[in-house]
């Protein structure tokens, strides 16, 4: 803005200042200068230094809370809560705390929960990180797989009882009697990209090479300069360089090395998979296509007329178009939450009645679309002799199971995929492509929500992508993945203003 200068104030409140410095001075603090510039204001302090004591001490005051990540938004939550006055009668619920943490900061984080229970509070932690497992009084063990497969109590019980024949994937990892194993041979590289001379936010003038043909991990805590780098810089640069556009207002000297070993660059994050509620993972990976084309291609289909498009959601034909393939109804209820209610006319289940009775092998596609990426496999595995399409849509359907998502539904809505979820479905997607142009994939913490057992075959997914002749980078903290990589880049050695160097 020309008149405030990014400042947000007009010029009168800005005039108003408290020990030399503007409302806008102090929003542009971090937290760790604020703690110290009202280390004498009682009414103020313990606020800011509950974000402190939750790590969060180089964030900015004023930041807005749409840049902060999913971990970063529930210590600020967090850090609220101990701020207030302590009753120490509170049950604390926290979904995976450590989404998107060092372990130096979860180390901090521990220690406030553990405050919390010292005064008599109860804390209940969902979470797959094996330090905080580790830390805990009493384990609830739930599997002991997913989707079909899970739903049951595999263990409940102090963590010091576990041992080796202790069921489940958490004790087994706990324990040592499973690990993920690191790699026998580390890939040498000799072809890189090199950013030059990086100056956005808090990075030092950094030049850094990224090698290509390997797995690499871009590892640091929290704030240290990794996103800045790697998706503001990196893969903004090398885009555009691919495709010919200018460099302008890239805070950098410039980017070069073998750019001619990768023809694309793809940011792979943990945004929706589609746009629309309609959207799924059996679309996103191409298998959807070839499974209208089977039905389509069924007697009574024929017969009626039944073209591939009937068997699709998004366009009207088969489509229950009082709910418009969605199978609900919402009902908007203006200044309370919105009302989600099965569809009268197909109940739930998205298609009209007569496309419902084309079935292949006894299934119609409202009963293929409610199986598993699993129990579709070995459905069409049972009856592929009847048809040649059933082998290509398992073909279609496998990497999904590779990258360990085999307990979702294919017509599963996109919106209900968490972030991993998402993350995960597009690597099947690119894993399916097979060897196409050679890719440079960046991947932004593929680990937000794996169990380890889950990591583990993630690896192995990552791994195949780069003996298909791509080339992967991963933003992490996880120390397996990091253990695992070909070559590290680490950033700190803190947070904000103290981090941004290799």
């Amino acid at each position: 803005c020309e008149v405030c200068h990014g400042k947000r104030y007009n010029r009168e409140t800005l005039e108003v200042r408290f020990k030399g410095k503007s409302i806008a001075d102090v929003l542009d603090m971090t937290v760790n200068m604020a703690v110290e510039f009202f280390e004498n204001v009682p009414q103020i302090l313990p606020k800011i230094k509950a974000l402190q004591d939750v790590g969060l001490g180089y964030i900015k005051l004023g930041q807005s809370s749409t840049t902060l990540s999913g971990g970063e938004s529930q210590r600020v939550k967090l850090a609220t809560e101990l701020a207030k006055r302590d009753t120490g009668k509170t049950l604390y619920i926290l979904d995976e705390p450590t989404t998107g943490l060092h372990f130096e900061d979860i180390r901090i984080l521990m220690g406030v929960l553990e405050k919390l229970v010292d005064r008599g509070n109860t804390v209940l932690i969902i979470e797959h990180n094996l330090d905080v497992i580790k830390l805990a009084d009493y384990i609830i063990d739930i599997g002991p797989d997913a989707g079909r497969y899970g739903g049951e109590v595999v263990y409940a019980g102090p963590a010091s009882e576990i041992t080796k024949e202790t069921p489940g994937y958490t004790a087994a990892y706990l324990t040592g009697r499973e690990t993920i194993p690191l790699p026998s041979v580390r890939r040498p590289w000799n072809s890189y990209i090199e950013v030059e001379g990086a100056t956005m936010h808090n990075l030092k003038d950094l030049t850094v090479r990224f090698p290509l043909h390997t797995l690499t991990v871009v590892s640091g805590v929290s704030g240290s300069g990794k996103s800045t780098l790697m998706r503001e810089l990196f893969y903004e640069g090398v885009s555009r360089l691919l495709n010919k556009e200018p460099m302008d207002n890239l805070e950098l000297r410039g980017i070069s090395g073998d750019l001619s070993a990768i023809s694309q660059i793809e940011y792979v994050d943990q945004n929706n998979i589609g746009r629309s509620s309609r959207s799924n993972p059996v679309t996103y990976v191409g298998a959807f296509d070839t499974i209208r084309e089977l039905y389509a291609g069924l007697p009574l289909s024929k017969q009626m007329g039944f073209k591939p498009y009937y068997f699709s959601f998004n366009k009207e034909g088969g489509r229950c178009e009082t709910c418009q393939g969605a199978g609900v109804i919402t009902i908007e209820m203006q200044f309370m939450a919105d009302i989600t209610l099965p569809c009268e006319a197909c109940r739930g289940l998205r298609f009209r009645k007569e496309l419902l009775e084309a079935e292949y092998c006894g299934v119609n596609i409202s009963q293929l679309l409610d199986m598993s990426v699993d129990e579709a496999v070995e459905f069409f595995e049972a009856n592929s002799a009847s048809s040649k399409l059933t082998a290509k849509i398992i073909d279609q359907l496998r990497p999904l199971q590779r990258v360990g998502l085999g307990y979702i539904k294919l017509g599963q809505s996109g919106s209900t995929l968490s972030g991993g979820e998402n993350q995960r479905v597009k690597l099947a997607y690119y894993l399916g492509k097979g060897k196409k142009l050679p890719t440079l994939f960046i991947f932004d913490e593929p680990t937000t929500g794996l169990h380890f057992h889950d990591i583990r075959t993630l690896l192995d997914a990552l791994q195949a992508l780069i003996d298909q002749g791509h080339s992967v980078i991963v933003v992490e903290h996880n120390l397996e993945v990091i253990q695992a990589a070909d070559w590290v880049i680490d950033m700190g050695p803190e947070g904000g203003k103290a981090g941004g160097y290799i």
